[in-house]
């Protein structure tokens, strides 16, 4: 376990767990885009993309899982790297429809090669993730990969209907949330992606379906809430060097974030009015002096640290799930890097 004052540095575990293991993601990942025209307009876009800095967490998290229970890693590895694929579709789309600039320190993807290729792209991508799904029959065998694919198509469910509830506060100037509100939207849109499915899927093919996969909901929801939160702090607080996406992009698309839900529940007076017009502006009015003001309201009203301070009880709550799931698992390497997420989320810098 995690332990103040322990030689046991999260980042250090996280990061070199990454740099030893994401070279196979990366490899399933290319070789599951076959030679495919026309390569400079489809191929070409989605391996560049590809061969961007990335953690890698989601795919890690399932390999590491299916270790941890004994899974080899010819099993698991190509539904890691399934995972992964979706994960880039998502962030390319994403960024389109939040009209974002830069992505993992570049430019964004519809920035680089249009918006047109860019969502071309991010198609092809998803779909090589689920040709690896639909070939995974001939390894796990009808039954069990039936159950992979369920557990995939549950997770793309959740995901667009939390992506949808977003992107339809932000459409419908939506102001009347409570934190409640957002840790609903953040388990459909983050954590069922990013930390409960690879859990459940390295669980699922370890076990060939023998294990309760409700046991990895809680530590993936703390986990992965804990990751988002960090996520929408860096997004204020991170510089871009380190952060590699454009600095305050969250406020100038108006995302309803446990800061921005903090502020609006607190503000008053000339403040709130403020925010009333700020939440009214288009993208374009949203200049560097108005998000500028919002920045400093959030630190006024102490919204920084409520965030910061939600996220650490969320955090104490992921160690506790992650106790209570892999209580008597044998030392090994990835039960390391699993432990060292908790912490690792909410200590991030980028």
């Amino acid at each position: 376990m995690i332990r103040a004052g322990t030689q046991f540095d999260p980042i250090v575990v996280v990061d070199r767990y990454a740099e030893e293991e994401g070279s196979a993601v990366r490899e399933a990942m290319l070789a599951a885009l076959p030679p495919e025209e026309p390569v400079q307009w489809l191929l070409d876009p989605m391996q560049a993309y590809l061969g961007r800095p990335a953690k890698l967490l989601r795919p890690l998290l399932c390999i590491a899982t299916g270790r941890i229970l004994g899974s080899h890693d010819s099993e698991v590895l190509p539904l890691a790297a399934a995972i992964e694929l979706l994960h880039n579709q998502f962030l390319i789309q994403d960024d389109l429809a939040d009209e974002s600039t830069s992505r993992r320190g570049a430019p964004t993807l519809h920035l680089d090669v249009g918006p047109a290729l860019a969502l071309t792209a991010s198609v092809g991508l998803g779909l090589h993730a689920l040709r690896l799904l639909h070939d995974s029959n001939r390894w796990l065998g009808p039954r069990l990969a039936d159950q992979v694919t369920h557990e995939f198509m549950s997770m793309l469910r959740r995901t667009l209907q939390g992506q949808a509830t977003e992107l339809g506060w932000i459409r419908d100037k939506v102001t009347d949330l409570e934190p409640h509100h957002y840790l609903e939207m953040v388990a459909l849109k983050t954590c069922w992606y990013t930390t409960i499915h690879p859990l459940r899927i390295g669980a699922l093919v370890a076990t060939a379906g023998a294990v309760d996969l409700d046991r990895f909901v809680q530590l993936g929801l703390h986990l992965g809430t804990a990751f988002q939160i960090q996520d929408d702090l860096l997004n204020l607080e991170g510089e871009f060097h380190a952060y590699g996406k454009e600095h305050a992009g969250d406020l100038r698309e108006g995302k309803r974030t446990l800061m921005l839900i903090h502020l609006l529940r607190t503000a008053t007076g000339d403040d709130r009015r403020f925010m009333d017009r700020y939440l009214s502006m288009s993208q374009a009015e949203r200049n560097p002096e108005v998000l500028a003001k919002v920045l400093e309201l959030m630190e006024r009203y102490d919204s920084l640290a409520f965030a910061r301070a939600y996220s650490s009880r969320i955090a104490d709550e992921a160690e506790r799930a992650f106790e209570r799931l892999f209580v008597g698992a044998p030392p090994s390497r990835d039960l390391d890097f699993i432990s060292a997420l908790v912490p690792y989320m909410i200590r991030r810098r980028r």
